[in-house]
């Protein structure tokens, strides 16, 4: 790079500002060969430790540079890998906080382009917003971005609504993710805590539709691991005489009989799947779900307007 970074992030601290000229020289430095590496984005992230007064030229900058590293960095493409996300955590991470809310949307804008993520890092994420509804305090009561409020503890914010909704539905693929039972179980702790209080208008039916998708998700569409994502590539990369006397008998058939080739391979020994038969059989509670529910429900031996819209919403599907 043709940027001095220790020298910038000096000039940073001592001001506390980094100015829009500032990012666009580390735009032009840090993109001419479209990858950001991890010296780069180590580069960046020790600027934003040092910079006070963080402007959305930063901002955009910060969360589109080092998400191209966390989510391209490593094959496959678009899989974070565990190591790099120990390495995120680490390094974001201050006593177990955020420090800004320019570093919870880099978190956040990883998740949801991720097509796979280790759990641990939506856990993280969404720990920080739950700690900043409990405690007043955190990355998301930051009123300079994020459309912050400085509310009280115990209140939920429209901006808190719309980060926790980003992070438990964001995409794992082709399709929304499904609400697992921690996240269920984290919706729970926030209503409970929040009972009675100032929160946003969207905050019941954040609250509804993600317990609600927990108990009646249909998983039956889940997108690949990166696991077998890494696999696929690795055999489609394959330059092996086998694998290419392979597609060269299929490019040596006729159009009608590639297709028919094409079928019988991919449908060999397999039934077509009822996907809508599956969705609904998924969406039937099971006794454990019964059985959770009802011990979250009762678990203080009354029913909150919240839970009853859920128990609404539930019978309706």
């Amino acid at each position: 790079m043709t940027i001095n970074f220790p020298e910038l992030a000096r000039q940073a601290a001592a001001d506390g500002a980094i100015t829009a000229e500032e990012v666009l020289a580390l735009r032009r430095a840090a993109w001419p060969d479209g990858r950001i590496d991890q010296t780069e984005a180590e580069a960046i992230l020790a600027i934003n430790d040092v910079v006070s007064a963080k402007g959305p030229e930063w901002i955009d900058f910060l969360v589109e540079a080092v998400s191209e590293y966390v989510l391209n960095g490593t094959e496959p493409r678009g899989y974070v890998a565990d190591a790099t996300a120990d390495w995120l955590i680490a390094r974001l991470d201050h006593d177990g906080r955020l420090d800004s809310a320019a570093e919870l949307e880099l978190l956040i804008r990883v998740i949801e382009k991720a097509l796979g993520t280790p759990d641990r890092l939506k856990d993280y994420a969404l720990t920080q917003i739950e700690r900043a509804v409990l405690t007043g305090k955190g990355p998301t009561r930051d009123a300079s971005t994020l459309g912050g409020a400085a509310l009280s503890a115990g209140s939920i914010t429209e901006a808190e609504c719309k980060l926790l909704r980003r992070v438990i539905f964001a995409s794992g693929g082709d399709r929304p993710a499904a609400v697992s039972q921690r996240e269920a179980e984290m919706l729970f702790r926030l209503k409970d805590a929040t009972l009675g209080r100032p929160n946003a208008a969207e905050w019941q039916r954040l609250f509804v539709q993600g317990v609600g998708n927990y108990l009646q998700g249909w998983t039956g569409g889940r997108a690949i691991s990166r696991e077998r994502a890494a696999e696929l590539e690795g055999f489609m990369n394959d330059t092996s005489s086998s694998l290419g006397r392979f597609f060269g008998r299929m490019t040596r058939l006729g159009t009608g009989d590639l297709g028919t080739a094409a079928q019988d391979i991919i449908s060999a020994g397999k039934p077509a799947r009822d996907f809508q038969g599956e969705a609904g059989a998924e969406a039937a509670l099971t006794s454990p779900e019964k059985v959770w529910l009802v011990g979250r429900i009762h678990a203080d031996g009354q029913i909150d307007p919240l839970e009853d819209a859920l128990r609404a919403f539930l019978a309706e599907g």
